[in-house]
């Protein structure tokens, strides 16, 4: 064998050998009792030590009264199945200063952490499909509406519409300064001008959540029952599928420094956690 083919072949093993050495996994930890009411998303809250869960309960897009969060201990024991009620079809949620902000159907429910009771609703006119949340740093609000295909923003009380015509958004996500969304399949990155940069493709069955694990690298959970670790370089590794088993893996949370993933598993009423390796 010549000596640049035995180079060739050299760092061609060296190069799969990495890749394969980044592989990432889940291995689970707990998974709660079945006693949660359609659970379609989950939130870590480190400071206060507990997962806040959205019940759907009812109709999965009615403003039916029957919605519902819920908070569980990190050690997977419910702690209230039903902590704070009147919410109609809860879904995606983000915190700032004391808040929960919980996306419901048409408005966004504000929920006052510590009394544990519903302090405002925030309309969002025209909506009709409200997903998923996050806010930033200075408490501007990100919420996707999937069946209007559009991305909203609430800051200083004033709404407005960033961006439209979208496949099926439905994650969004505020790392730092910079907007992340799934949309039908997809993770993207949204740029300066308002366009999309995609970051990876290819996960079939309703992209759902997104979480930052650092380093670029993001979790995207599919609400089939699917779950990818994206590589800052596009790379995905199918971290989860319970397909088969008719399991759905939704809205989900990450404890950043335990490096837990919490998946909501809807239909199945429950909580899994899994620690990312």
């Amino acid at each position: 064998m010549k000596p640049a083919l035995i180079c060739a072949v050299f760092f061609s093993f060296i190069l799969v050998y990495s890749a394969r050495s980044q592989e990432r996994k889940l291995v689970k930890q707990w998974e709660t009792d079945t006693v949660l009411k359609v659970p379609e998303s989950v939130l870590f809250d480190g400071k206060n030590k507990v997962l806040y869960v959205a019940n759907i309960d009812g109709a999965p897009w009615e403003k039916d009264g029957k919605g519902s969060i819920g908070k569980v201990g990190l050690d997977g024991k419910i702690i209230a199945s039903e902590w704070v009620t009147g919410l109609n079809a809860p879904k995606g949620m983000g915190m700032h200063a004391g808040k929960l902000y919980v996306a419901d159907v048409d408005g966004i429910a504000v929920i006052d952490i510590a009394r544990g009771k519903i302090a405002d609703r925030i309309v969002i006119e025209g909506a009709k499909g409200l997903n998923d949340i996050s806010v930033d740093a200075n408490g501007v609000i990100f919420v996707s509406d999937s069946h209007n295909k559009t991305i909203h923003k609430v800051e200083k009380g004033k709404i407005s519409t960033v961006l439209e015509n979208l496949k099926g958004p439905n994650g969004v996500l505020v790392v730092g300064k910079d907007l992340y969304i799934t949309d039908a399949g997809t993770l993207n990155k949204v740029e300066a001008n308002g366009s999309l940069k995609q970051l990876a493709d290819g996960m079939e069955g309703g992209t759902d959540g997104i979480e930052h694990v650092g380093k670029g690298d993001f979790i995207v959970s599919c609400w089939a029952g699917s779950v990818w670790y994206v590589h800052a370089n596009g790379q995905k590794d199918h971290l989860l599928d319970t397909r088969e088993q008719k399991i759905n893996s939704a809205d989900i949370g990450y404890d950043p420094v335990k490096k837990i993933v919490y998946i909501p598993t809807f239909f199945k009423n429950s909580i899994a956690a899994y620690a990312l390796q």
